[in-house]
Formats: structure tokens, C-alpha cells, sequence
């Protein structure tokens, strides 16, 4: 074989490790990275979810899971691009785009996740029977950097509280950490949100049983006075076990953010995708239900905040204007 032939057949092996057939057309493949959480908590059990359908519906464009400690690191990851994608709750993703302690951020939004209806729990066997109760006690308020410990922040200020001055406040390392801690006696409560959460189902599940604990109708009320991007949340009858009855409460939709510098044309195939698997990332995770291109348009703040490619492809559909 001559050396031009040689030449080739190496250029050809090269392109063809990144490239795929589909349809008889040739995509370039890119994988794209995306930070979750800590393990043990709702952000890893839901991005191996995401990146697991995503993938398998476009292996031209995989998504590699990436644990982090959780929305607070994933947002400057993603402004250095060092991540393409990042799970961010809605509390650190609303300080960052309204530029609350900080520069106003250029992130955008891929997809609205899950609503994030904001809980305690403690053991069914607890003294503990509202937020007023806890007052005093050791609470656990979720992990290192995640979105949680920002959430109740704004709730318990909204009630006249201060986290760390009226609670005994924990903050975990590893968010699966949680729930032994409050089932073994050094935690009176476990603060969480969601559907679906990894801890609240830890707790729901042990010997015993339960107890959520939310503000009450004027508490939610009171909260929303002074925070009102909280929006008031329902976590469903028969969510977790020994949950008979819905809870109301309040709390944020967490996103999908992407960099800033994230293709249009990527963040457009992405859009389209996952609005073509929507029933297969339900049928994978039950909390990744409410994962929808409608979802998106009502949860953005503003849609300047969703990506460009992204609305492109919203509106061609006719669910933006």
C-alpha cells in the first residue's frame, strides 16, 4: 500500500471515531459534559437519567454525567466552560440572573427540570409538628453548594427566621449523608425538596415512617409577601410512602443551564430531542415528568433567558411566540 493510501485510510479512521451514520447522513460526534450533584441526592439521580435517554435517543450528541457539589459550582463552571451543560436549582439560577450578590449571569437555560416544592421531615415518632417547632433544634439543610440551603434561606427569611442564628444548622458534604442522621438521632429535621427526592423517600421508607412538616397556607403567604418569584408548589398525594394526602408549599423549577458560548445549532438539536423523548425520560424517572418544552416557556423568567437555539426551536413548534 503507498504511503498516500496509507495517508487516508488513517484520515478516514480518524473522522470515523468521530463521526455517526444516521440515515445515511454523516453527524460529527460532540460529547457535551454536565454537572449534577454530590451522590445521593435528586441532581445525580436525575442527570444519569437525563444524559442516559438523551444519548440513546442522539448518540451524535452523548452527555456525560458529572458529579460536582451541586448548583453553586456548577454555575461558574459553566461561565468558565468548563462544563457544556449543568443542573442549577431555581433559587441560585434566579441570584445569578438577576445579579444578587454577584455579577449578572450570561447562562442560559436548555430546559426547566422539575418543580422543586421545598420540605422538612422528620421521624413519624418526632415532637415536631411545625417550622416553629424546629426553632432551636439541628436541622440538616442539605449539601455543601447545592440549591437547597439557598431555597429555605429565602423561605425562613420570609417568616422572620435566620437559618443559621435560630437553627442549629448542617451542612453536608455528601447529600445522601441526610437522612441517617435524622433516623439516628443527631438531626431533628432534614430539609429537601421535589418529587421524587432520594432523602425524603430514605426517610418516608425506614422503619416507622414519616413526617413532612411545610408552612402553612398563611405562612406561604407571608413568604411569597416578601419572595415572590417562590412559587406556590403541590407535592402530590401517594409521592412518597405513608403520604396520604397532597402538601402545599413553596419553593422554584430547576434548569438545565448551558454555557454561554453553547453552539445555537447543538442547544436546537438538544431542544429537539428532548422534546421527542419527553414520554421516554418519564417512563425512566418519575420526577423527570414534568421535563417539557411547555414546562420550559412557564417556567423561564423571562424568555430572553432561554437559549437562542432553543427558542428557535420552541417556536417553531408553536409553543413561544
Amino acid at each position: 500500500m503507498t504511503r498516500w493510501r496509507w495517508l487516508g485510510l488513517a484520515v478516514a479512521l480518524l473522522a470515523g471515531s468521530a463521526a455517526g451514520q444516521q440515515g445515511g447522513t454523516v453527524t460529527t460526534t460532540r460529547t457535551l459534559s454536565l454537572g449534577t450533584a454530590t451522590p445521593g441526592g435528586g441532581f445525580p439521580l436525575y442527570g444519569d437519567a437525563f444524559a442516559k435517554v438523551m444519548t440513546e435517543a442522539d448518540p451524535g450528541l452523548p452527555i456525560v454525567p458529572r458529579n460536582t457539589k451541586g448548583s453553586n459550582e456548577n454555575i461558574p463552571l459553566l461561565e468558565r466552560g468548563e462544563l457544556d451543560l449543568g443542573l442549577v436549582a431555581g433559587e441560585p439560577a434566579y441570584q445569578a440572573f438577576m445579579g444578587i450578590d454577584r455579577p449578572k449571569t450570561r447562562l442560559k437555560i436548555l430546559t426547566a427540570i422539575f418543580s422543586s416544592p421545598g420540605l422538612f421531615v422528620v421521624r413519624a415518632d418526632s415532637p415536631y409538628r411545625n417550622i416553629r417547632d424546629l426553632v432551636g433544634q439541628t436541622v440538616v439543610f442539605g449539601a455543601k453548594g447545592s440549591g437547597l440551603p439557598i431555597m429555605s434561606r429565602y423561605m425562613l427569611d420570609g417568616l422572620g427566621l435566620k437559618q443559621d442564628d435560630d437553627f442549629h444548622a448542617i451542612y453536608l458534604d455528601r447529600a445522601g449523608d441526610g437522612p441517617a442522621m435524622v433516623l439516628d438521632g443527631q438531626a431533628a429535621a432534614l430539609w429537601g425538596a421535589g418529587i421524587g427526592w432520594p432523602g425524603f423517600h430514605a426517610m418516608a421508607s425506614a422503619p416507622g415512617g414519616a413526617r413532612f412538616i411545610a408552612p402553612s397556607a398563611e405562612e406561604i403567604a407571608q413568604v411569597r409577601a416578601k419572595h415572590n418569584f417562590l412559587k406556590l408548589l403541590t407535592v402530590p398525594a401517594n409521592s412518597y410512602p405513608g403520604q396520604s394526602e397532597a402538601i402545599n408549599s413553596i419553593g422554584s423549577w430547576s434548569y438545565v443551564l448551558a454555557r454561554e458560548n453553547l453552539p445555537d445549532d447543538v442547544a436546537y438539536q438538544l431542544a429537539r430531542t428532548l422534546h421527542g423523548a419527553e414520554a421516554t425520560l418519564c417512563a425512566t424517572l418519575a420526577q423527570a415528568c414534568e421535563t417539557t418544552a411547555a414546562n420550559t416557556v412557564a417556567a423561564a423568567p423571562s424568555l430572553d433567558l432561554i437559549h437562542p437555539g432553543v427558542l428557535k426551536y420552541l417556536r417553531e413548534v408553536g409553543l413561544a411566540k
